[in-house]
């Protein structure tokens, strides 16, 4: 039988928009062409995916990897292998690098430097600030621009845009959905004195629920009044969940794998480690997230992965910075969760690629449909690791879920037909490329 196809995925468990059922996926040139049955011999190439699940490639829209300006804590190539370790096909990176990601030539710089040096594909967010407002309606579309991302609080300098006239004047000339740091800038400086050196255990009392619900409450009213669609990033708090199920009209929500995992008493055990903006909370506050993504309140996941240094973050508190790595641990700490009951694969994979799709309209990506790019992340439903440390690929080496026995694993991560990662081994150079959006496309 002649050679049809470059690739198939044969024997394993199809999960899209359909359901989930067995099914060969054939690629060509990089694309899906063909789901059904077929025979080895169509393909040069077959990977057996028996007892596997084939799920559309997980798409991380909230990753911070540092370069330029950070370096020595992460890069484009370290934080992107480390995504697809974990077995993610897609990132959307943040602009608090340095410098800034605020304009046509340093968004520019930063996909010269991805290109085929990350291993996954890519976006950046652009930084909206006081001084690039005019700017806008254009750095939101540009090629990789995942969209505008404001910090109303947690931020120093021209990404910090803590007043409501500041946040206006970006929303009324935004098209696309704009990202938001929401934590009231105001609040947290009156609260400063609240952190008591050396313990971690107060960085939730400074940057308490209410300087969340105070400034999502802001954003929320702003928005609606100059008709813009908004995306909350890392929600934490119950009191959040209960005000945006009167505002998903023009608000799209993020969770988090550790807002959904962890609780304060990992301040005990892990002391800085575990210190985030905004922080991981009470339990109640989890458990109302949890409630938010079983009724469907919450839009998608993303990792928030930020990394620092284990010395830099072994400093006292409050000198410790906030952030964690979470991007490689995305996909095992959730199918964990799936595992025991808290959710199941469909909305996983409605959480990590239709729904970032759908929400930021991506081209081509989020489900494993003919046309669409041959992204997949192929788990493993019944493996059990355990999460080290010696495993993170991050420049920092480490992970809060260091010791944590997990059930569902990513044994392969394939980016447009490319076999990425295959048993937690990279199985060729990187090839990463940008993403494409259908609001960014290049004009005809």
């Amino acid at each position: 039988m002649a050679q049809t196809y470059d690739l198939i995925l044969k024997g394993g468990t199809v999960v899209n928009q359909d359901g989930e059922g067995q099914r060969d996926v054939a690629v060509r040139d990089g694309r899906i062409v063909a789901l059904g049955q077929f025979d080895a011999s169509q393909a040069g190439k077959v990977i057996d995916c028996t007892g596997l699940h084939v799920l559309p490639g997980v798409i991380d829209s909230q990753v911070h990897f540092r370069e330029p300006g950070i370096d020595h804590k992460e890069d484009l190539e370290s934080g992107s292998r480390a995504a697809v370790m974990g077995g993610v096909t897609s990132v959307f990176e943040m602009p608090n690098t340095n410098p800034l990601t605020t304009t046509a030539e340093t968004l520019a710089d930063k996909v010269s430097r991805a290109h085929h040096r990350m291993h996954c594909d890519f976006a950046f967010w652009v930084g909206g600030t006081r001084e690039n407002v005019k700017d806008i309606p254009e750095l939101e579309r540009l090629p990789a621009a995942a969209g505008i991302k404001v910090f109303m609080g947690s931020s120093t300098g021209d990404l910090l845009v803590e007043d409501d006239q500041g946040v206006r004047d970006i929303l009324s000339v935004t098209r696309r959905r704009a990202a938001f740091h929401s934590e009231d800038e105001f609040r947290l400086r009156e609260r400063a004195d609240l952190r008591v050196e050396n313990d971690p255990r107060s960085h939730p009392v400074w940057r308490d629920e209410e300087a969340a619900l105070k400034c999502t409450k802001r954003l929320v009213s702003i928005a609606r009044d100059v008709g813009a669609k908004i995306h909350i990033l890392h929600l934490s708090t119950a009191e959040e969940v209960d005000y945006l199920v009167d505002h998903k009209d023009v608000a799209s929500i993020e969770v988090t794998p550790h807002h959904l995992t962890l609780t304060d008493e990992a301040y005990e055990r892990l002391g800085t480690l575990v210190q985030m903006n905004p922080p991981v909370r009470a339990a109640h506050h989890g458990e109302r997230l949890w409630y938010g993504l079983d009724q469907g309140i919450l839009d998608i996941l993303g990792s928030d992965h930020a990394p620092h240094l284990l010395e830099e973050k072994q400093q006292p508190y409050p000198k410790s910075p906030s952030g964690m790595t979470g991007v490689q641990t995305l996909v095992p700490i959730m199918l964990d969760h799936v595992n025991a009951g808290k959710l199941s694969l469909a909305r996983f994979v409605d959480m990590t690629s239709a729904g970032p799709a759908r929400l930021f309209q991506t081209a081509r990506k989020g489900r494993i449909a003919v046309g669409y790019d041959a992204d997949f992340t192929v788990v493993d439903m019944k493996k059990t690791k355990t999460i080290t440390n010696d495993w993170i690929a991050s420049k920092c080496g480490w992970t809060p879920y260091d010791g944590k026995t997990v059930t569902g694993w990513a044994v392969g991560t394939i980016v447009r037909g490319n076999q990425i990662m295959w048993d937690e081994e990279l199985t060729m150079p990187s090839q990463g490329e940008a993403v494409l959006f259908q609001d960014g496309l290049p004009r005809s």
